[in-house]
């Protein structure tokens, strides 16, 4: 089986993506009230941590010297 590179940005998105489909989901099950507009910094701030997070990953694996691309 092929491995693959670790890639944290996409799991920080990955993460806040799941999250807030879990808090719509719970929502739409009616488990509780979410405002609509609940959404925007959940992903937009999801997104902004992802972009940093690969950005600071990146620079950490161009210093150590194992990049491979």
């Amino acid at each position: 089986m092929l491995r693959h590179e670790f890639q944290p940005g996409r799991l920080v998105a990955g993460l806040f993506l799941t999250a807030t489909g879990a808090l719509f989901a719970g929502d739409a099950g009616g488990l509780w009230q979410t405002p609509w507009f609940t959404v925007v910094p959940l992903v937009v701030g999801g997104l902004c941590l992802a972009a940093a997070t690969a950005i600071v990953a990146r620079g950490i694996r161009r210093r150590g010297g194992t990049e491979s691309g």
